[in-house]
């Protein structure tokens, strides 16, 4: 039975940091149309900005804060120097920038960190307490529910969030009542570079460590757990991330990490196979 509670609680924890991934990805899909496949090397980017932040100061939480901000640089960049000249007649074309993007940012860190793991301590104590929750577990809760709670606040309750809306429902009718849509693309990849860079800095310390390529076993998850719970929920993509850390969690605790790979395969087939659309996708009006 404490096998089975730590288990939930671990799958849970690591579930909550894919939602947040996963939302990242959701935000960008309901603006452009575009699963950014550069999102996990943006946010490895973020971390070691964090990194060598905390290295000349010697305090994470500054170095947490400039991860943030280099995340939001960084999708105000690739929006604005690259996605925004990519043409969108084949939808191929945008899946090869970003491939592009991956390819670039991970050479990058290579040339200027190196390709060695570099440690990434978590900002709390891992080691399990009440309710086999540990001090980290209730930091990422805590760090994705005000996230979440912000952006739906954001969506629903502000005049921006209804642009943000509008904007991806009925760009041509948006820009006909004087919306920008542009800058409201903008800001949907800067939103979800932000956020995506939060989960990074989340996801690294429960890994091997800082390294180029240190989130992109992370990112398919994410990807998956989007897929499942569909590219155009933004709820659906949080609970999905806690299905997927769940699922994860069960099959590595009761059947050996070796699977975990073989069971995201699985649960992603199946999804693509029973709803394309994903569970929590909302069915689209026939036009007659």
């Amino acid at each position: 039975m404490d096998r089975l509670a730590f288990l939930t609680v671990d799958g849970l924890s690591r579930g909550a940091v894919y939602a947040a991934m996963a939302l990242a990805l959701v935000l960008i899909w309901r603006g452009a149309r575009i699963v950014n496949f550069a999102q996990g090397a943006m946010a490895v980017a973020a971390a070691y900005v964090a990194h060598s932040v905390t290295a000349a100061t010697g305090s994470f939480w500054l170095g947490f804060a400039a991860a943030l901000a280099a995340g939001l640089t960084l999708g105000w960049l690739a929006e604005r120097l690259v996605m925004r000249h990519v043409g969108h007649d084949q939808p191929l074309n945008a899946v090869i920038v970003a491939l592009g993007l991956v390819l670039l940012i991970t050479a990058v860190l290579g040339i200027v960190y190196g390709n060695e793991f570099r440690p990434a301590p978590p900002a709390f104590d891992r080691t399990a307490g009440f309710a086999h929750l540990s001090p980290y577990d209730v930091f990422v809760f805590a760090s994705v529910a005000v996230t979440v709670g912000a952006l739906a606040l954001l969506f629903t309750r502000t005049k921006v969030g209804l642009r943000l809306r509008a904007s991806a429902f009925a760009p041509e009718v948006s820009r006909l009542l004087g919306v920008n849509v542009g800058g409201m693309l903008l800001l949907g990849w800067v939103l979800a570079a932000g956020v995506g860079a939060l989960a990074g800095m989340l996801i690294i310390p429960t890994e091997f460590g800082l390294h180029p390529n240190a989130m992109d076993r992370s990112f398919v998850v994410a990807f998956t757990a989007a897929v499942v719970g569909g590219l155009d929920s933004p709820a659906g993509a949080v609970i999905g991330g806690l299905a997927v850390g769940l699922v994860l969690s069960f099959v590595g605790g009761y059947l050996g990490d070796q699977v975990t790979p073989l069971a995201i395969i699985v649960l992603l087939l199946a999804v693509l196979l029973i709803r394309p659309d994903g569970l929590f996708a909302k069915p689209a009006a026939r036009r007659i």
